[in-house]
């Protein structure tokens, strides 16, 4: 029968500690309702009484309904040199009203006599206390042992006796911490094995940090080993190098082990989103590079896998991504075959015969254009105006007769542009001018302006990303430039690029693929460009 996996989350509390994270009391509430979607076991909120936003956070989760987690408050053992019913840290615990309160204690003797200025009689003392006042409060209480594993290879006896100590005051979970991130997994195991034969009645944790980048490997281990309370925290955020990620834990676990399972609550499809959800309100790029939830965990470039996966995904795919709410993606590059051209022109709904001429011809002019600094990994809509022009399908919705841009200052100082642009639309030629805050923005500005009264749909066009690169940086002011656009209308997303010595003309070629792939699309879907 497999045994399920408990999920501990801390990524309010120590994803908060990362470097360039500072969530607000409002990102910490929309986190833990998407954590509790999830079906996340417990969220722990943070350390009451620490600092204003986490007595905010527990004030107002204590008014919310929680369909399916466990809100925890996080805290130390009493101060040495307090009776525990008068620790201030003990009393906001209990104010924060959480139906689980979790508390570190020290297990290293280092920690004991150079942190804490103590004995370690009296730290055992504390630990006790501490456990066993909480629990006579009605709390579930989790015992986290930190730095467990350096202070068990310094001195077993004692990281012992701090474990024994949680146990008497009733701990209803210990968890084992290596707070340092720097114990291997064969010393996990063997340091696991040892506190087994203990005999503890409760369950064991593992919190992992991943300064050595074995979090999730240790986490995985613990689990093999019989440990199923697991601590961590969503992307692997968290102090130094972060914490143990998982994002990464619950689908090697749950998809990889056959003795363990998750709770019937836990929506592994929603991990991808939630991964995405989590770094959206961090405010911080999401790492595409993740195993599991990033863009290119399935993402194939090579000609040759390309070809394989069409045959068999297997051959280079661990798992089938939806399991975890992710895609298969193929890439379009220098590296490409006829495998890449064809999966991608299927994905685009165009039907191209395998080993014919238009493929060989699409896939030549792909290299030739990689070779000049182009990138279509992130371009799919220049990818697909590319397929229309080398097949002879290309239609054009517009013709450029003459454009100038002038650059000039107002008399604060201030640099505004102009563009004027002269087309042919449909037979008739439109001639616009538009100001913005750069050139490029006036030329958008300006083109928009001739081609939504024949096109409306371009109305929904908004600009989501623009990135110049600099190609060949030794040409100083004469190197060459990839400028790439990323656009939505509110149904889709797509990417252009263009590449020039001119910052201009490689913006005008990204800016009118971005246009002429609205337009093909609308119109091969039956949407017409109304």
């Amino acid at each position: 029968m497999p045994k399920t996996l408990i999920l501990y989350d801390t990524t309010l509390r120590d994803g908060n500690q990362s470097e360039c994270i500072s969530y607000s009391a409002e990102d910490k509430i929309r986190i833990a309702q998407r954590l509790d979607d999830f079906g996340m076991d417990y969220i722990e909120g943070g350390w009451p009484g620490s600092n204003p936003k986490d007595m905010e956070f527990f004030e107002r989760a204590k008014e919310m309904s929680w369909k399916k987690s466990k809100i925890a408050a996080f805290g130390s053992t009493r101060r040495k040199d307090v009776k525990v019913r008068d620790d201030n840290n003990i009393r906001l615990l209990l104010e924060a009203e959480t139906p689980v309160v979790t508390i570190f204690g020290k297990s290293w003797d280092l920690h004991v006599i150079e942190g804490l200025r103590t004995t370690l009689d009296n730290n055992v003392e504390l630990i006790y206390d501490s456990v066993a006042y909480l629990k006579d409060q009605g709390k579930e209480v989790i015992y986290d042992a930190e730095h467990f594993f350096d202070g068990f290879v310094a001195n077993p006896e004692y990281a012992l006796r701090t474990l024994q100590a949680a146990a008497r005051g009733g701990a209803d979970c210990l968890v084992l911490a290596d707070t340092n991130g720097g114990v291997l997994p064969h010393k996990i195991s063997e340091i696991l094995d040892r506190v087994y034969g203990e005999g503890f009645e409760q369950p064991l944790g593992i919190h992992a940090h991943n300064d050595s980048d074995m979090a999730v490997a240790n986490t995985i281990l613990a689990v093999q080993k019989g440990v199923l309370h697991v601590q961590g925290t969503i992307n692997g955020y968290g102090e130094r190098c972060g914490n143990a990620n998982l994002c990464s834990i619950i689908p090697n676990a749950s998809l990889k082990l056959d003795d363990v399972t998750l709770s019937p609550q836990v929506n592994l499809k929603e991990l991808t989103t939630l991964s995405r959800y989590v770094s959206e309100i961090a405010n911080l790029p999401h790492r595409e590079e993740s195993p599991f939830v990033g863009a290119s965990a399935f993402a194939h470039k090579g000609g040759i896998h390309v070809s394989a996966i069409r045959r068999n995904r297997l051959t280079y795919e661990h798992i089938e991504p939806e399991l975890v709410g992710n895609r298969q993606r193929v890439l379009i590059s220098d590296l490409s075959g006829q495998s890449n051209i064809l999966q991608k022109a299927e994905e685009m709904g165009h039907d191209l015969s395998s080993n014919s001429k238009e493929v060989k011809d699409i896939v030549n002019r792909l290299k030739e254009l990689e070779h000049l600094g182009y990138q279509f990994e992130d371009a799919d809509g220049s990818f697909a105006v590319l397929i229309d022009k080398t097949t002879g399908r290309h239609k054009e919705y517009f013709e450029l007769k003459s454009a100038r841009v002038i650059v000039f200052k107002y008399e604060e100082g201030v640099l505004h542009s102009e563009a004027v642009l002269r087309l042919t639309v449909n037979d008739q030629v439109q001639h616009t001018v538009s100001e913005g805050h750069g050139p490029i923005d006036a030329l958008d500005k300006a083109l928009r302006k001739a081609l939504e009264p024949f096109y409306p749909c371009l109305r929904d066009i908004r600009l989501l990303d623009y990135k110049v690169r600099v190609l060949d940086s030794k040409d100083g002011t004469e190197a060459k430039v990839r400028v790439s656009i990323e656009s939505g209308d509110g149904k889709m997303k797509w990417g252009t690029v263009g590449v020039s010595e001119n910052i201009i003309e490689a913006s005008w070629q990204a800016l009118v693929d971005r246009i002429t792939y609205k337009l093909m699309h609308d119109e091969n879907n039956g949407n017409g460009n109304g």
